[in-house]
């Protein structure tokens, strides 16, 4: 899934240590012993989590495709809640997980907890595994509906019972630029689809030897992927959310004539010489850049606008600022008009297979304020939650506060990757292939489309 395709470098080490200064009072706060200091009692008081219970000798079983380093991050957030119900976390990540997950609920060997990556697979287990996946404690529902926004908290939810509350989460509705290139060049923010399109043709006349946009789609068996999110982004503004909802469900053709009005609105961009592909060739080159270096021609001058979520920031150079004065930033990827504001975006869901008290305490720590702080303490830049609860304070970049914003702000309508909602054999299959195929040798947007509902699973 696309999720697994973001890495980043970690200052792990010290982000640990200065929760271990918070622990230190917890422990001492509950038993009364030394080396705490009021200073540290202050920051963390074990009171908090005595809601949960003395879950002393218990054991949770978390799985999730969540691998090192991040894995790291996981472990070290759950650590307050382990000292505090003095419960023990098992945590295993695989690279297997989405094929290994339905063979163990087959076998009978369910995990206590697990990260669903996608709605669409939260929807499949519920359907072939009703007796292994645990619907939500009211303590959960509770925390879901009073953090997360409705458009989060229907994603967990599978006729009409809530089953999974969202972990993390990511924003894949923004356009990277450098704000100096902007200064320098009097040009504003687009706050609406067509002004994005005028600046464009703009820097096209400012600029001749400079192509506005830079791209890069290869992601090696993933290739492809990024051209989804491009698709998916422009049928939110051309469409809405609602003709979003009913292609990304195949309730109307993958082909259908609004889709394929959005493809050739993107194709206004990406398959546009005079706009593409900056400091990297032409058109055709967008297929071989790869996703994770196509933006470098912002801070090389060689373009001025990049599409790409809020985790592109750890493929910039380590020198680079980021921000709103700094080297580069990212401006949200405008709508139709300024009250139109879909928002594009990803994250992973908390699901149970048990409702043993433990597994409940911890799915509703999971879903709670107390997690995405400590999880934010522990964690460097590029990992944000959609929990309301969460001080943005402690989010490690600007780019991580702007996305928490856009996804906590109720005027945004948030929409979970289409892709990852597909069938695989759709969402991370043909559909990559095809958006491929699209870009180059240059396939048209109607054969593109009309291939992909061709390959859509019939049952």
């Amino acid at each position: 899934m696309k999720r697994i395709q973001r890495r980043r470098g970690l200052a792990l080490a010290a982000s640990v240590a200065g929760l271990g200064l918070v622990l230190t009072a917890c422990s001492d706060g509950g038993d009364g012993g030394g080396g705490g200091g009021d200073e540290a009692a202050a920051t963390f008081d074990c009171a908090d989590y005595e809601q949960y219970g003395d879950l002393e000798g218990k054991t949770v079983s978390v799985y999730t495709s969540i691998v090192d380093p991040e894995a790291q991050e996981q472990e070290a957030s759950y650590e307050p809640f382990e000292e505090c119900t003095r419960a023990e976390i098992e945590y295993e990540g695989s690279r297997e997980f989405e094929a290994q997950l339905p063979v163990r609920l087959e076998a009978g060997n369910p995990p206590d907890i697990a990260y669903i990556p996608q709605p669409g697979f939260l929807r499949s287990l519920v359907q072939d595994f009703p007796d292994a996946v645990q619907a939500a404690p009211q303590s959960v529902i509770d925390n879901a509906n009073e953090y997360y926004t409705e458009g989060w908290v229907e994603y967990g939810t599978v006729d009409g019972t809530l089953y999974a509350t969202p972990l993390g989460a990511n924003v894949k509705s923004f356009v990277w630029y450098s704000p100096s290139a902007f200064e320098e060049n009097g040009y504003e923010v687009p706050t609406t689809w067509q002004e994005l399109l005028d600046l464009t043709d703009q820097m096209v006349e400012d600029n001749p030897d400079i192509k506005p946009w830079c791209a890069g789609i290869e992601s090696g068996d993933a290739t492809g992927w990024p051209a989804t999110d491009w698709l998916e982004d422009v049928v939110l503004r051309t469409a809405g959310p609602e003709v979003y909802d009913q292609w990304v469900n195949h309730e109307i053709p993958f082909d259908d004539p609004q889709i394929v009005e959005a493809l050739d609105a993107v194709g206004g961009i990406l398959k546009n010489e005079d706009y593409v592909n900056g400091g990297l060739g032409d058109v055709a080159s967008i297929a071989s850049a790869p996703w994770n270096e196509a933006g470098n021609g912002i801070p090389d001058g060689t373009c001025f606008l990049h599409r790409a979520a809020n985790f592109y920031q750890a493929n910039w150079d380590e020198g680079l600022e980021v921000a709103e004065d700094g080297d580069v930033y990212a401006f949200y990827l405008p709508g139709e008009s300024e009250e139109d504001k879909p928002l594009l975006g990803g994250g992973e869901f908390v699901t149970a297979f048990s409702d043993r008290e433990e597994v409940q305490a911890f799915h509703a720590y999971l879903s709670s304020p107390q997690w995405a702080n400590a999880k934010a303490e522990v964690t460097g830049q590029g990992w944000i939650s959609a929990n309301s609860g969460l001080d943005r304070e402690l989010l490690q970049s600007p780019i991580d506060q702007l996305s928490f914003d856009l996804l906590t702000d109720e005027t945004y309508t948030f929409r979970f990757d289409g892709s990852d909602q597909m069938p695989g054999s759709v969402g991370a299959g043909s559909f990559w292939r095809e958006m491929v195929s699209w870009i180059s040798p240059g396939q048209d947007s109607q054969t593109t489309l009309s291939n992909i509902e061709a390959s859509w699973p019939s049952s």
